[in-house]
């Protein structure tokens, strides 16, 4: 019988061991590509399936809008048994509507909850400054400087604000004429982005919470007589005349429950003099309306990601379209 013997042969064994330690390295870099793809094909899925419920997110408010005009439309001819409205009255701060895809949030703000930035008076400007943390000074400079902005002047005569832009560079010259869109008091003299964009401060419990913003409180639309108690600012109550404490008590009631009648602003025993000529319910034909979407996920339960979009629209325009959209925001901040 014969019988082949490998160990006599150290170079065929050399051989096989150097072809197996080949395949094992083959292998192992064929698994890190293999798992390479596999992560990148997974990572570029959730990508675009996040992509793509941004997307519906995105339409849903916007549908959302589109329903939240309709039901404003239909607010007053169409009425429960009780005499309330079925889908929309003016005391209405938000909605929320359900679709077969998800739920959205639809906050409703008339313009008449803001102050009319082209009619404020002197005082009104100052109280609404303070209010939002400015300071005397600055708030004095600031109200100066929209005076100054808004009032016709000879174009030979320069103000000390004038002569203040004309330094900068790049130079300008205020318009002296009415506000066309409310980002221009990012240029009036004193205004910092902190002050018309809000900032974040810490309440008593040392929990961060969003202040006051100057571009909530004022508008090119804005009253230029009573606010919507149910959605004016605190500071923008404070402007009008309201005090401290009783801009605490308004701002805590209407966060149970909307004031809905007359007799409840009446019920507030404001002295004359005092802010409750001020106040009014709703009011105005011109609203903001802002829309956060999100979806269904499984089980019913509402997914984590969230897409707002924002408007400012005219109700009442007459033709077959009873409203007009004055300006549209993609991207609106939402709490």
């Amino acid at each position: 019988m014969r019988t082949e013997r490998t160990s006599g042969c150290p170079a065929l064994a050399d051989e096989r061991g150097g072809a197996l330690l080949l395949v094992l390295w083959l292998v192992a870099a064929l698994s890190a590509i293999a798992f390479s793809v596999a992560h990148r094909v997974r990572a570029e899925t959730d990508r675009v399936s996040t992509a793509l419920d941004g997307v519906r997110a995105y339409y849903l408010a916007t549908g959302a809008i589109d329903r939240t005009l309709l039901y404003m439309q239909w607010g007053p001819r169409y009425t429960l048994p009780d005499g309330s409205s079925r889908y929309y009255s003016p005391w209405m701060t938000r909605l929320v509507l359900n679709f077969p895809a998800g739920e959205a949030t639809v906050e409703i703000v008339p313009e008449s909850s803001k102050l009319n930035i082209n009619t404020a008076s002197l005082d009104e400007l100052y109280r609404l400054l303070m209010a939002l943390g400015a300071g005397p000074e600055r708030a004095r400079l600031i109200a100066q400087a929209v005076l100054d902005w808004r009032t016709p002047k000879p174009e030979e005569e320069m103000s000390p604000f004038d002569r203040y832009y004309l330094s900068l560079s790049p130079s300008f010259r205020a318009p002296h004429a009415s506000f066309e869109e409310i980002e221009e008091l990012l240029l009036v003299q004193g205004m910092t982005p902190e002050l018309f964009y809000g900032n974040y401060v810490r309440d008593s419990t040392g929990r961060l919470v969003r202040g006051g913003a100057l571009r909530d409180c004022v508008s090119v639309w804005g009253s230029g007589g009573a606010v919507d108690v149910n959605t004016a600012p605190p500071a923008v109550l404070v402007a009008v005349g309201l005090r401290p404490e009783t801009v605490a008590s308004v701002v805590q009631a209407r966060s149970v429950r909307p004031f809905r009648t007359a007799e409840q602003i009446a019920a507030l025993g404001l002295a004359p003099g005092q802010g409750a000529e001020r106040l009014r319910i709703g009011g105005g034909s011109i609203f903001t309306l802002k829309a956060t979407a999100r979806l269904k996920a499984g089980e019913g339960n509402l997914s984590d990601l969230k897409r707002s979009v924002a408007a400012i629209v005219k109700i009442g325009v007459s033709g077959d379209k009873q409203y007009r959209i004055l300006r549209w925001q993609e991207n609106a901040w939402a709490e």
